[in-house]
């Protein structure tokens, strides 16, 4: 016989939302209770948020239309020419949306190895140099936009000298491969160079 039973006639007494559940057996005989929400309770709670709106945290993601990181076959690249200042070669490797498919993003580094005309080459990623690069002070590579209006570019550099004062060779050709992929572009590029930098893509100008 259950301790409590005679609760039972309290139930009438209780609001209509909710329901008290006696006669369930607690520590040493004491008769224990538990709060269970009627339906019409949880309807009510799920109306009010309705009404209310959800909070931001528990709204469901955003899917958008961000642009995504670029594969290569969205890829296009071409070089400017040389520009020369103080014993320094540059160009500007430029990255275009190929085929006017879907935007994508680039961000960091392009890989660049030097082509036909003189020995290989790797150029050494760095923020910024006498010819290019990254303003002062900005320590991150952004992220740039590709889409048939924007396109994005990474400066490569190098000394047209070598320490003893005699001429570089004349490379041809780059091997370039966009950041985050493995494909090689074979660039036609002319420069100077006994060593290269290459610093982050950016926006196009």
């Amino acid at each position: 016989m259950w301790p409590c039973r005679s609760d039972a006639a309290n139930l009438r007494s209780k609001p209509a939302a909710w329901r008290i559940i006696v006669g369930v057996p607690g520590p040493r005989g004491v008769c224990a209770r538990r709060l269970v929400a009627s339906f019409a309770a949880a309807a009510t709670s799920y109306a009010g948020a309705a009404m209310l709106g959800w909070p931001a945290s528990a709204m469901p993601p955003d899917s958008g239309d961000e642009p995504t990181p670029c594969w290569a076959d969205q890829i296009a690249v071409s070089a400017s020419p040389t520009d020369a200042g103080m014993g320094h070669r540059a160009l500007t490797l430029n990255f275009a949306l190929a085929g006017g498919g879907e935007p994508c993003t680039l961000s960091g580094y392009p890989g660049v190895d030097s082509g036909a005309g003189g020995p290989l080459i790797h150029a050494e990623p760095t923020l910024r140099g006498y010819m290019g690069g990254l303003p002062a002070g900005v320590h991150a590579p952004p992220t740039a936009v590709l889409s048939v209006s924007t396109q994005a570019q990474a400066v490569v550099e190098g000394m047209a000298l070598d320490g003893n004062g005699n001429p570089c060779p004349t490379y041809n050709q780059l091997l370039v491969s966009p950041p985050d992929t493995i494909d090689v572009f074979d660039v036609p590029a002319t420069i100077d160079a006994c060593q290269l930098q290459v610093h982050p893509i950016t926006a196009g100008q």
